[in-house]
Parts: C-alpha cells; sequence; structure tokens
C-alpha cells in the first residue's frame, strides 16, 4: 500500500470511526477531462447516496462551478481555507439522495526536483505534459465516505494516456489530429481514495489465463524512452505474470481483474489497487522486478485486498517485506536471507531511544525511525512465527486470514486470531510483547561451563536479558571445533541459569548465530552505518572547504541526508560530540585535516576511487565522512544517499553508487569452562517450545 493510502486513512481517523461492515458503500463517478499541457483540470462528480451532512476539500487550485441535488440547483458559498485546502458545506435539504459538484482550476506544475522524502510528505495534485498525478490524498475529488466504490471517465489529449486504479470498462484510442483518448474504469470494491495518473505513455498488453477464472490484463504504461529498451516491457509483464501466480497460489485467488506498471517522472514507489506507480529512473534497474515489483504486487493482498486497521497499527509492510523482499532473499540463499535479517537488526541499533516506538504504534513511514519499527521489527515479527509454528501452519494462517478478511479492514487482532486458529495454540503473549514493547530484549550468555555427567556432559549456561524480561525461543549453537549443533532454549528471566545434557563436550556456544530472534545487538560490536546519521535527533556538521560553492553543496547534502537540520560545529570538538557528526570537503582537505586530528585515515575501501566517497569510520562511531572531487559530485549525492542507510561505506561515480559495503560484524563465540571433577552443577530442566505459556 503507498505512503498516499496510509496517509488519507490516518486522516479520516480524526474524524470517523472504523465501519463494522463493508456493505453500504457510496458511490463516487467521476467525468473527468485533464489538458497536461495547460495543467487544466475539469471534473463532474456525482456521489450516491450523499451523505445528510456532506462536508469536503478541495485543493485551493480547484474552484466549484456549480452544484445540484436530485436534479435541483444548490448555492455555492465559497469555502474556508485551510492550508492548501479549501473546505467545503453544501446546503443539502432533507432526504437528498445525490450530489453533483461541477468544478475546474488549473492544477500545480510538477515538480521533478522533488526527492523522495518531499514526495512522501508534500505532494498535491500536479500536471505537465511529461507525468501528470493526482494522488488520493491531493483533494482532487470530494470524498463522500472513508470508504466508497467509484467509476472515473477519463478523457486527455490523444498524445497522452490515463489511468486510475480498477477495471478498464471501455478504451477509445485517438484516430485522428485532435482526437482525445478516452478511458473508463470502475473500483466495485470499497476502496479508500482515487489516485489518477497521466503521461505520454506507450502501452504495452498481455493477458493472463488462470484456470477457472477470467483472465488478468497484464500492461506496462512506459514513455518512449522506456519503451525502447529492448525487452524491458515484455520483462515487466513476464515478472507480474509470475509474482501474481506466486502469491495466489500461496494466499488465494488474485481479487483484481489486471495489474498495470506505470512509469512516474516523481521518484515514486507507491502501489495502488491493480497497479504500481514506479520511477522511470527506477525501472531501469534490473532488481526491481525481482524485488520492488513483487512487494508492489502483493500490496493487492495485503493492504489493498485486506485493508489496514491503522487505528491499531500497520501490519501490512511487515508481512509484505515478510513474503515479498525477505522471501526474494531466502530464494537467493540462506547467507542473503541472514543479511537481510542483520540489516533490520542493525538498523534497529542505529535508533536512538527516544525514537523506537512499539509496532502497535507504527502507522506509516514518516520518518526512516519508523520504518525501521514499521518494515522490520514487523517482517521480524513473522520470521519468528513462522519458526514457532512450522512452515505448513504458517501458510495456513495466512489462508485463514484472506478468506475471513477479505475486502475488510482488519488488524493485528484479527491475525492473532487467524494463526490461532491455524495452529490451535493461544498466541496472545507472543504477539503482546512483540507488539506493545518499544524496545528489544538484549539477551546474552554471561557464562558458560560444563561438568562430566556420566557418559556426557551437563553444560550450565548463564542467560541474562534485563528486566522485565521477554518470553524468548533463544537459538543457541553448540561449537564442538570438528562439528556444530543447533538448540533452542526457552527464557522468561532477567537471570537465568539452564542446565542442558550434551554428549560431548563444546568448545564454545554462541546465541542465535542464524539471528532469527529480534534483539538489541551489542552496540559495540556492531559496525557503524549511515543508517546512525540519517535518524539523529541532533546531527552535526564540520565544513572542511573554505571554497563557497563547497561548503554551500556539503551544507545541501547534510541537510538531505539528516532527517532533522544539523549544526556546525570545529574540528576540536569532533571528538567531543555525544550525537553523530558528518565531515564534509573534498579529497585533500579532507585527508589533511584526518591527519591533522589524527583520526583514522581513508580507509582502502572506498579508498579515492570514483567522484565521491562515504565512510563512517570505525575507531570513532559517531563520525561519518564524504569526500568528493569537486562541489558538483556533492551535489550528485543529494537523491542517491539517503536511501543508503544501511550502509557503511560507499563509491559514487555521479549519481550511481558503484560500490558500497558494510564493515564487519565483531561476535566472538563464548568459551566453555570445563569445571573440576566433583564440582556442583545444579540442574534445570529445559523447557522447549511456547505451549502452555501463551495464550
Amino acid at each position: 500500500m503507498s505512503f498516499l493510502a496510509m496517509l488519507r486513512r490516518l486522516a479520516l481517523l480524526l474524524v470517523a470511526p472504523l465501519p463494522a461492515a463493508l456493505a453500504a458503500t457510496p458511490l463516487v463517478e467521476l467525468d473527468v477531462d485533464l489538458d497536461p499541457g495547460s495543467r487544466r483540470l475539469t471534473v463532474v462528480a456525482t456521489i450516491t447516496p450523499v451523505p445528510p451532512t456532506f462536508r469536503f476539500v478541495l485543493h485551493e487550485s480547484l474552484a466549484i462551478a456549480a452544484a445540484s441535488t436530485d436534479g435541483r440547483p444548490l448555492p455555492i458559498t465559497a469555502g474556508e481555507q485551510q492550508g492548501s485546502l479549501r473546505r467545503w458545506q453544501l446546503p443539502l435539504p432533507a432526504g437528498s439522495r445525490s450530489l453533483r459538484v461541477e468544478y475546474q482550476g488549473t492544477l500545480p506544475a510538477l515538480d521533478t526536483r522533488l526527492d523522495y522524502r518531499q514526495v512522501l510528505r508534500e505532494l498535491p495534485p500536479m500536471a505537465a505534459v511529461e507525468g501528470s498525478f493526482l494522488p488520493a490524498s491531493g483533494a482532487w475529488y470530494p470524498r463522500p465516505a472513508e470508504l466508497f466504490t467509484y467509476r472515473v471517465r477519463l478523457s486527455v489529449p490523444g498524445d497522452q494516456r490515463a489511468l486510475v486504479a480498477g477495471r478498464l470498462l471501455k478504451e477509445e484510442l485517438p484516430v485522428a489530429r485532435g482526437d482525445c483518448y478516452r478511458a473508463d474504469f470502475e473500483f466495485a470494491h470499497p476502496a479508500d481514495g482515487i489516485d489518477l495518473m497521466a503521461g505520454p505513455w506507450i502501452i504495452r498488453e498481455q493477458m493472463m489465463v488462470r484456470a477457472g477464472a477470467e483472465p488478468l490484463r497484464l500492461r506496462t504504461y512506459f514513455t518512449r524512452d522506456l519503451d525502447r529498451i529492448k525487452g524491458l516491457a515484455d520483462s515487466y509483464l513476464d515478472e507480474t505474470r509470475a509474482h501474481l501466480a506466486a502469491y495466489a497460489e500461496a494466499i488465494g485467488a488474485y481479487p483484481y481483474s489486471g495489474f498495470s506498471v506505470v512509469a512516474s517522472p516523481l521518484p515514486t514507489g507507491f502501489g495502488m489497487p491493480t497497479l504500481t506507480y514506479l520511477g522511470a529512473e527506477v525501472l531501469k534497474l534490473p532488481f526491481i522486478r525481482a524485488t520492488s515489483l513483487g512487494h508492489e504486487i502483493l500490496h493487492n493482498w495485503w493492504g489493498n485486498g485486506v485493508l489496514v486497521d491503522y487505528a491499531s497499527g500497520n501490519w501490512a509492510e511487515g508481512l509484505t517485506t515478510f513474503m515479498a523482499d525477505y522471501a526474494y532473499q531466502e530464494r537467493v540463499s540462506a547467507a542473503a536471507a541472514r543479511a537481510l535479517r542483520l540489516a533490520w537488526l542493525r538498523d534497529f541499533a542505529a535508533v536512538v531511544v527516544d525514537r523506537r516506538q512499539t509496532l502497535a504504534s507504527f502507522r506509516s513511514r514518516m520518518h526512516d525511525a519508523a520504518a525501521v519499527v514499521g518494515y522490520g521489527k514487523s517482517a521480524m515479527l513473522f520470521v519468528m512465527l513462522r519458526d514457532l509454528l512450522g512452515e505448513d501452519t504458517f501458510r495456513r494462517g495466512l489462508s485463514i486470514f484472506w478468506q475471513e478478511q477479505r475486502f475488510r479492514v482488519a488488524g493485528w487482532d484479527d491475525l492473532q486470531r487467524a494463526f490461532e486458529q491455524a495452529s490451535g495454540q493461544g498466541l496472545t503473549f507472543f504477539f503482546r510483547q512483540w507488539l506493545y514493547r518499544p524496545g528489544a530484549p538484549q539477551p546474552k550468555i554471561a557464562g558458560a561451563s560444563a561438568a562430566a555427567s556420566g557418559a556426557g556432559y551437563h553444560l550450565r549456561l548463564e542467560v541474562t536479558q534485563g528486566a522485565p524480561a521477554y518470553a524468548l525461543r533463544l537459538p543457541i549453537e553448540l561449537d564442538y571445533g570438528d562439528a556444530l549443533e543447533s538448540r533452542t532454549l526457552s527464557v522468561d528471566g532477567a537471570r537465568q541459569t539452564l542446565t542442558l545434557a550434551v554428549n560431548r563436550l563444546p568448545k564454545s556456544v554462541r546465541l542465535d548465530p542464524d539471528l532469527r530472534l529480534w534483539r538489541m545487538l551489542d552496540a559495540g560490536r556492531l559496525p557503524p552505518i549511515l543508517r546512525q546519521w540519517i535518524v539523529a535527533r541532533e546531527g552535526r556538521l564540520l565544513l572542511v572547504s573554505g571554497l563557497p560553492e563547497v561548503r554551500a553543496a556539503a551544507t545541501a547534502l547534510a541537510s538531505r541526508l539528516f532527517e532533522e537540520p544539523p549544526r556546525e560545529i570545529a574540528l576540536a570538538d569532533v571528538r567531543r560530540a555525544a550525537t553523530p557528526v558528518l565531515l564534509a570537503g573534498l579529497h585533500a582537505e579532507i585527508d589533511a585535516v584526518l591527519a591533522a586530528a589524527k583520526i583514522p585515515p581513508r580507509p582502502s575501501d572506498p579508498g579515492r576511487r570514483g567522484t565521491a566517497q562515504v565512510w563512517t569510520v570505525p575507531g570513532i562511531p559517531a563520525l561519518a565522512v564524504i569526500s568528493a572531487n569537486d562541489a558538483e559530485a556533492l551535489r550528485a549525492l543529494l537523491r542517491p544517499l539517503p536511501h543508503y542507510g544501511s550502509q557503511s561505506w560507499l563509491v559514487f561515480d555521479g549519481g550511481r553508487a558503484i560500490e558500497r559495503g558494510i564493515w564487519p560484524i565483531i561476535d566472538p563465540p563464548i568459551p566453555v569452562t570445563l569445571l573440576p571433577a566433583g564440582a556442583p552443577a545444579a540442574f534445570s530442566p529445559l523447557r522447549l517450545g511456547w505451549r502452555g505459556r501463551l495464550g
């Protein structure tokens, strides 16, 4: 589900409760004429039935020209201005059934300079020949209720194409010069908004045949530049077909009539029902078809097919991340999946304590700290739940959830009930601790000793995790030198001594070496990553260049990287800084400052390769460095750099990251001490599993 869908639902939560059922939803009919060249928008909207008291907002660029109810004209009063919106309330006579509103205006121009954060937060309806986007949250149509159905008829100039989410009912292609392109769409399921897109696209289409069901219409809406890339459109259509088939098998039948991949002139990554709206430059990247495309397609089940009860927390992003992004890494290799789990845990460790929200309080990706919880922690919850229940039971729970909640508003409680029904066990304790506690456990093996016992040994482990304690299934790995053995311990105390019988004497033991538990990693053993700078509350900036152009470019880059504006400091204050410091300048200046301040020199990775290098300093966890050829090389990082929060170092060629990496994690094993013969080794029975603790 797109950020825009989340935003509009969140706004509605402030004024209306979630409906108990979705049976009686109003119908919105829009007749839309859009001329991207002049940015002129003309709309006739009809709403049936109309709410008895109907207040709505339109963007300030739009004005009502006429209104009527059941054929009777209504007086129009200028609406109250609220920021960039204007609020309207038309005097509806008692018993009014339908409302017709005619409105028009000149939309704001499309601003392609927006970066991804601005796209998330500042998106009015915009129009231009190279592309138009009228987001549902942009108030370009009157919204009658939180959920509604709609029919939209679109008309644009003949060299443009346009669409909204839904079933394509009718399409008229231009035949002669001056003809318009027209298309009619219908969305018969409860929707929470209407997003309109238009652009100078070339449409490619395939039909996907399904046994016992109507064929699916698969389309790409690509610019000419994209369409000229040999095989690109076909590869997106083929991957779309593969994703749809895989998710239908895992969850249930695809709930819509088709799916389209639509090129955006903005750096977007939005998923709406029946389509995804992705940045044209992003669509060129080969990995997008296997990763981001699958993620957005899966939102047609989670977030659009089952709608999110945002009042109780957003579960859809985590479940989609688990079933799309994480599943892709699992298909690549076990090592790739572990690397993604490490990235989630490392990102969380980089978030300052007062920004670690609960998973139940996550609504949308307003900033990177929220995404760490709403995507990473949430996905890890499903990793742990699958480990607990087993693959077959977990899949059965997903199927139950889909069948019971299809086109309904659902929350975490509904997910819990589905998995309880599938497994036959209570899961209240499991969900409660992971949803409603803001941090993470920090389990440690404080000591490991063994004593001979008959033909084997009793291995005693001192496990700590702090208070209040979590109830954990704690994976451990025993290293015998020539073999490894995995065990799972049940731990529910702040400090526990657990003893288990082993046939041989292990040399050492590791706690959760495969990283299958959501936990706080030891900060002293973690490599610094750029996420620590992105989410810093009070970042610091050290400019080492005297050139005004370089200083201006570095300042702009720091403001883009930090979510909060950084404050400049002097070189003498770097080692004393309590919050992350960013050092920026040209190559020679950077190297001279590092030497003068006795800071570790430029590492071999990234070296001086490319036009700019970025690295965190392992010996000084609060310092990151940006070194560039010139001011232009710094400006080239404005858009891409904030996307690489999970990295320790990068090499850029212009705006393209050509190399990147993460400093290694330090994870030494805990040695096992062999106690002398006759030494006491108290034995406490090892509890395995969760049964009896949950419910």
